[in-house]
């Protein structure tokens, strides 16, 4: 099969699912549209199939309180806010400021703008000063930091609880062998260093760029 035949492939089983599972809602939609009109980068964005992901593992989790590490435009954090129970609430952190014009008014008016604190600043700084521990994490900021990242989750992350980190598979780059790009490189190390941790239980899945799926056991054997 040639690559622009598997290319193809991909596409029409990606708008297969799209056309077979929960629609994003209209107010998402826009924010997506906006995000690709308005913004760089903009697949950095969840979309519908991750979003909906997104939901229905905070949906079955039932978190109180959840962290999110990367706002960017919104859209994750308002997929989040969707499967919050009544008394849950997220907390999103965003280290470019730049980004606080675009990203603020779609979260404070999205139907679930009070459950939602907005934070502009690095999270490494930010996480200690919240005073909180959380349920649920979702990890979706800069590569080469990944590994900080999760260790400070992990110190805030209650036991049983959850720790999402996407992009995992990088776009295939992890099977590269002597990659010479920083954040492949962090992102093989943040792999095999989890892959060998016995404070967790996790899992890859190969969805869009790859989504790891790591819960903090309640003791370590």
């Amino acid at each position: 099969m040639l690559i622009s035949d598997i290319a193809q492939f991909h596409d029409a089983l990606d708008d297969y699912i799209k056309a077979h599972i929960d629609p994003e809602g209209d107010y998402l939609h826009r924010l997506y549209r906006a995000t690709n009109l308005h913004l760089l980068y903009s697949r950095m964005a969840s979309g519908h199939l991750q979003g909906r992901i997104l939901k229905m593992l905070t949906q079955m989790v039932q978190p109180q309180t959840v962290l999110e590490i990367g706002t960017y435009s919104g859209y994750s954090a308002l997929c989040l806010a969707e499967g919050l129970p009544p008394q849950g609430h997220l907390h999103t952190i965003e280290i470019n400021d730049e980004q606080e014009d675009f990203t603020r008014p779609w979260l404070e008016n999205s139907p679930y703008a009070q459950q939602i604190t907005f934070h502009i600043g690095d999270a490494l700084q930010v996480i200690p000063q919240l005073g909180l521990r959380f349920d649920l994490i979702f990890i979706d900021a800069d590569k080469r930091l990944y590994q900080d990242y999760y260790e400070l989750s992990l110190k805030y992350l209650n036991p049983g609880g959850y720790i999402l980190a996407d992009n995992t598979l990088w776009d295939g780059h992890v099977l590269e062998k002597n990659p010479t790009d920083p954040q492949t490189q962090s992102i093989q190390a943040f792999n095999e260093a989890l892959a060998h941790d016995p404070r967790v239980e996790k899992v890859i899945l190969p969805l869009r760029d790859g989504l790891t799926i790591i819960r903090k056991r309640y003791s370590v054997t």
